[in-house]
């Protein structure tokens, strides 16, 4: 949500984090954009560019199976979801939404790893251009609280 107030978090590092990252390519110049930012906060969180692996699938509904693929490979730390949804005139929009969101939340909870969701789902362009650098950017951020959180309540 635009101008939530979404609270403070210690200083966040990356460093020594795997961080892997599914793109659809539908509505491609937004999600084009959606990756460049989440890469540049990765970055400037301390994620080292060889510890960054980037995904690019069909659409929305493809993103869960390929997080699922690296999620499997138990290389990763955390998991980024990148896509975007934009109302159409039937009720395909809706679909798309509830069952790619269902599936990343899928993957997180049956894999135990944190999968950060920024899939944005508007009702039109202009609202994703608007959204697309901050959802990125809090994306990154998510992953990398996540994992650290993970780490420290993992078991042994």
């Amino acid at each position: 949500m635009m101008g939530a107030d979404k609270g403070s978090a210690a200083a966040l590092d990356g460093r020594g984090l795997r961080i892997g990252i599914v793109q659809a390519r539908f509505n491609q110049g937004i999600t084009d954009a959606l990756t460049a930012a989440c890469h540049a906060e990765l970055a400037a969180l301390g994620v080292a560019e060889g510890d960054i692996v980037l995904e690019q699938v069909p659409g929305a509904l493809e993103v869960p199976l390929a997080l699922q693929a690296l999620a499997q490979t138990e290389r990763f730390d955390a998991l980024i979801a990148l896509g975007c949804v934009i109302r159409g005139e039937t009720y395909h929009f809706e679909l798309v939404c509830n069952e790619s969101a269902a599936g990343i939340t899928r993957v997180a909870l049956e894999h135990h790893i944190p999968v950060a969701n920024a899939i944005l789902t508007v009702e039109n362009l202009s609202q994703a251009v608007a959204r697309q650098d901050d959802k990125a950017r809090d994306a990154a951020r998510v992953a990398v609280e996540m994992a650290h959180l993970l780490r420290r309540h993992a078991p042994g």
